[in-house]
């Protein structure tokens, strides 16, 4: 502003000094030194640590901090730099870090480098800036948890048992999604697939405890501890136990059809008493399909008077709709959107024998149409032999309750055909012994709960889903899938990061 104005201004210089040592001409400094001769004179990095030694489990791939911490790290981590710059010890030395970067080893030669930068004040106030490289060297050292597993796999200190009395896996295929999540089960030394549930097994009680804690907070269930003596040393007064957790899981499942018990039903307002669980967390969510009502049962509620299903998912029955027509309008409840609509059906195992069709009540209304499918409970034709049905003298059993919207015809043209997607499993034990029927069921029933994922959106809040990398779209089958079918979109999946696949890419960049 000034110059344009025709003002006269002073350009300020900066001064030059000739360096006390060598003679060359630099900028002044509280040294009156060059930077190659402040260096010669002085070396901030002496004194550091320069080889530091890391301990290393290769069965759990932890880091030993002592004296006891173990630390999980991928290699050129955060936390693994975290980790090596914390062993330096850097704030003790009067060394201030500038930055710290990682130097690319063989991932086998167990070497770490760091190129570490850091900065000192030295002679007369002037701050000198240096980089060095520290080397780590990993040492193989199991630590306490697998040296007994090594020594004696059923070496176990915890036991917790999860069972659920009912006909199917549907509840364990969910639950395993939700431990892989939430990395509940990363202390287990072991997993065993039983008959009716699963069996973790830990080296300390207090993992056990935090375990059925998780497992609580997820499923109503109930449980039970025990405990067993091993050994014991009189001269110590040191007592050695086996704890066993007995952990039961709710009969009731998604898509149930319940019968309330009158005791339970009056409780809630007179709900049902014929109703439909429409969603298991840590409480049971209950719907009346012929009024809308509903409500959340938690566990100490369930458990104080328990009950089972009328019929399961299992016993499902495939309907065709004729005709809807819209009795209230839609409505959200707990998340979902439901409306009352008066509908006619028919059984897709009628067609061509009989013209049997009934006009029912559905809280379906806001996504069936007539000629849709859809998956419900024969009334008509059930044999139940339900004790807490027959308490109730007066009630009128509709014919026909409805569950879900069907999609089995549209998916006849993808079968065969595989997912964009993919789940990750637990490293469970499982009996090689079991027949081969019991293995095809398994199988069904986890294409059931594959599809279950793909309808309902509510359900894979939750779970972690994985991009398929074998999976390769064609124009071809956009063309003849229904767009109607449920899928899940592709902003949805995770990346599944492989350390091999990457170290291999990056071998190839460098050739």
């Amino acid at each position: 502003m000034a110059e344009e104005a025709g003002m006269f201004m002073v350009h300020q210089t900066i001064g030059s000094v000739l360096c006390c040592k060598c003679g060359l001409s630099m900028q002044p400094n509280a040294a009156n030194m060059c930077v190659k001769c402040l260096r010669s004179e002085v070396d901030i990095t002496e004194g550091l640590k320069k080889h530091v030694i890391l301990l290393h489990c290769l069965e759990c791939d932890t880091y030993l901090d002592p004296p006891s911490t173990r630390i999980r790290a991928q290699l050129e981590s955060r936390e693994l730099l975290a980790f090596c710059l914390k062993k330096l010890k850097l704030k003790s030395t009067g060394v201030n870090l500038v930055n710290a970067e990682f130097i690319w080893t063989e991932p086998h030669s167990k070497r770490i480098k760091l190129r570490v930068r850091v900065q000192k004040e030295v002679l007369h106030g002037a701050i000198l800036e240096q980089t060095y490289v520290v080397e780590y060297v990993q040492q193989d050292q199991m630590c306490d948890a697998c040296t007994r597993v090594q020594a004696n796999p059923d070496q176990w200190v915890a036991a917790v048992q999860l069972r659920q009395h009912v006909a199917h896996r549907r509840t364990f295929f969910y639950l395993e999604q939700l431990i892989l999540k939430h990395d509940a089960a990363a202390r287990a030394i072991r997993i065993t697939q039983m008959d009716h549930g699963i069996d973790f097994f830990f080296a300390n009680r207090s993992h056990g405890v935090k375990f059925v804690e998780f497992v609580g907070k997820v499923a109503p269930v109930r449980s039970r501890n025990d405990k067993q003596l091993v050994s014991h040393d009189t001269k110590s007064n040191s007592y050695n136990y086996k704890h066993t957790f007995s952990v039961e899981i709710s009969p009731i499942c998604r898509e149930d059809l319940v019968c309330l018990p009158p005791r339970a039903a009056i409780s809630l307002g007179n709900l049902g008493p014929l109703v439909i669980c429409t969603k298991v967390t840590n409480s049971i969510a209950l719907l009346d399909p012929l009024t809308l009502r509903h409500c959340f049962l938690d566990a100490d509620q369930f458990w104080r008077t328990p009950f089972k299903s009328l019929l399961t998912s299992r016993q499902l029955v495939e309907y065709i709709v004729f005709d809807v027509d819209f009795v209230s309008p839609e409505v959200s409840i707990g998340g979902s959107r439901y409306a009352l609509a008066d509908a006619t059906v028919a059984r897709m195992s009628d067609f061509g024998k009989n013209d049997t069709m009934f006009n029912i009540k559905t809280h379906l209304g806001h996504i069936l149409k007539p000629g849709d499918y859809a998956l419900g409970y024969d009334l008509h034709a059930a044999n139940s032999n339900d004790m807490e049905l027959d308490k109730y003298k007066n009630l009128v059993i509709p014919e026909v309750i409805l569950v879900k919207k069907s999609y089995e015809e549209k998916r006849q043209r993808k079968r065969g055909k595989p997912r964009s997607w993919k789940l990750k499993s637990l490293n469970m034990e499982v009996d090689d012994t079991r027949a081969r029927g019991d293995q095809e069921k398994m199988n069904s029933e986890y294409e059931q709960f594959l599809r279950d994922l793909e309808e309902n959106p509510e359900l894979r809040f939750n779970v972690s889903l994985y991009r398929n990398k074998e999976y390769q779209p064609s124009d071809m089958a956009s063309m003849t899938d229904g767009e109607d079918i449920p899928s899940i979109p592709l902003e949805e999946l995770l990346a599944d990061l492989e350390i091999k696949d990457t170290e291999g890419e990056e071998e190839d960049m460098g050739e």
